[in-house]
């Protein structure tokens, strides 16, 4: 390490101002005397990313996984980055490393468990947060995260125990007083309204956790039925994210435009080869949010031959891996324009790579992950074994859920009323361009028919993904697997049709969007 002092200092002066030529030469003279030197690989993989070399990045935090230390911090700071760049197999394999299972510190537990909830890993996260927890880590924070996967994991009455404490704790902390309304139903006697209203007048104007409060408002409102002053709150909530995000719906349709010029028939001429094994295939859900999804994941993860794998990002890792182009969002304008010079092969291969651990023994495994519709014609011509499902729902049902289900920075669309109208009628578009090349690849599955005919329904999406019906699928009570989704707590109540047409209470104030869509 002595012979590596020097251009360690000069890496991080260099990155200290920005001088990312400098940190790369100083980080691969360390790596030129050490290879095994852990930190230096997890800032070089850094520095790539911040010269958008996304291949390289994922190069140095695969050999660091390999040259892990018996340190917990370092093996986190690890799994951190490899889950940033898409490596998710081998986030899987560091986070079995054996310097876990003797860490004493909640910090790191409390990170580790972030780890495994990006995983999808729900079981694994809340244990890690129990260990945290018996070690006196604690915070606000840390106790709305640890009700979040409280909830997730069905354990409703801990999660709302957990929140109430967050609460305690944090008095201006909007997202736990949002998640409590969303798991009790308030009623005169029992309700947050007047602790809703005094952080109303203390908490920081415009910021997120002033959107969390008046939707969480929103929502005790509608439970005691006051509609008016219910759509006022929420009304105000969308208003401040709408102001936060500034979302570009221009931007939205120039993708729109660009994937349907270049995903013509000829596009879709010579599918990539089929992997020539018998591993564990993905069945793809895909639609807008809100729209059903999790309900049909439910029904399929019932079944005993497929096994639920939560909602992955993996295809649009892969994608951008192909397009070594690293970025946050699922499409941008240089990802569409590369579109024609990938290799679609490689990219079904090595998204079968990173996922076919979650499949278990199961001959099947579900990725349900609603923005996919995006990418529903490249995941067909990347993976010609893969089945697709798209859950649709009615246009007024699914856009008023988007917009009363305060999604953080995700879906910006989903703040202002024209701009959801305006997504709804590009994922339209989409859906029907995406039928119309690739005939009988997407099974379509509405949603009223679901709730209406779960049977008939779940028959015909088995028989589609090449599955023999099983008697009790639909009951979704039955399935105590993790679920990570916002409608978390009311698909454990099992099948219903509640939230057709719930937009009705507000059928004056939507006008503009009922006109809209």
């Amino acid at each position: 390490m002595h012979g590596a002092a020097g251009p360690w200092e000069r890496a991080q002066a260099a990155l200290n101002r920005r001088d990312l030529r400098e940190a790369r030469a100083a980080l691969e003279a360390v790596l030129q005397h050490e290879p095994a030197h852990v930190p230096a690989r997890v800032l070089l993989a850094g520095v790539h990313l911040g010269e958008r070399r996304l291949r390289d990045a994922s190069s140095q935090l695969l050999q660091a996984a390999r040259a892990l230390p018996d340190d917990a911090a370092t093996v986190c700071r690890v799994a951190q980055a490899l889950m940033r760049v898409g490596e998710s197999a081998a986030t899987h394999d560091v986070l079995q490393h054996p310097s876990i299972g003797s860490c004493r510190d909640g910090v790191i537990l409390a990170s580790l468990a972030h780890v495994h909830q990006s995983l999808g890993q729900h079981e694994h996260a809340l244990a890690l947060m129990d260990r945290a927890r018996t070690l006196r880590f604690d915070n606000p924070d840390f106790r709305y995260f640890r009700s979040i996967q409280l909830q997730f994991n069905g354990r409703l009455d801990e999660a709302r125990e957990e929140l109430e404490s967050c609460l305690r704790l944090g008095p201006t902390y909007g997202r736990a007083s949002l998640t409590l309304a969303r798991l009790r139903k308030a009623t005169a006697a029992s309700n947050q309204l007047a602790y809703i209203d005094e952080q109303l007048r203390r908490v920081a104007p415009g910021t997120e956790d002033h959107a969390a409060f008046e939707f969480a408002r929103y929502k005790e409102l509608e439970d005691l039925g006051d509609y008016a002053a219910a759509f006022e709150a929420l009304a105000r909530g969308n208003a401040i994210m709408h102001a936060r995000v500034q979302h570009d719906p221009a931007r939205d349709a120039r993708h729109i435009d660009a994937l349907i010029a270049r995903c013509t028939p000829s596009f879709f001429a010579q599918p990539a080869e089929e992997a020539d094994d018998d591993g564990p295939q993905p069945i793809f859900i895909v639609g807008l949010p809100r729209s059903g999804t999790t309900v049909l994941d439910r029904i399929l993860g019932n079944h005993s031959q497929a096994m639920s794998a939560g909602e992955l990002g993996d295809f649009a890792h892969q994608l951008r891996w192909a397009a070594d182009l690293p970025g946050r969002t699922l499409l941008d304008d240089a990802l569409i324009e590369r579109l024609p010079s990938l290799d679609f092969a490689d990219i079904g291969r090595r998204y079968l790579a990173q996922t076919r651990w979650r499949a278990g023994d199961r001959r099947f495994y579900v990725d349900k992950l609603p923005p996919n519709f995006l990418v529903a014609g490249l995941i067909a011509r990347a993976l010609p074994r893969a089945r697709i499902l798209h859950l649709h729902r009615d246009a007024m049902d699914v856009c008023f859920s988007n917009w009363r289900a305060l999604f953080g920075d995700a879906y910006g669309y989903s703040y202002d009323l024209q701009a959801l109208a305006m997504h709804h009628r590009h994922y339209r578009r989409l859906m029907a361009h995406w039928h119309a090349v690739l005939p009988g690849r997407i099974l379509d599955v509405d949603y009223g028919e679901l709730v209406s005919h779960p049977d008939a329904v779940a028959e015909r999406v088995f028989a589609f993904c090449g599955l023999p019906m099983e008697a009790g699928v639909t009951d979704l009570s039955r399935n105590a697997a993790p679920v990570a989704t916002l409608s978390s707590a009311q698909v454990r109540e099992g099948i219903h049709g509640r939230g057709i047409a719930e937009w009705m209470r507000y059928e004056s104030q939507l006008q503009p969007l009922h006109d809209a869509l």
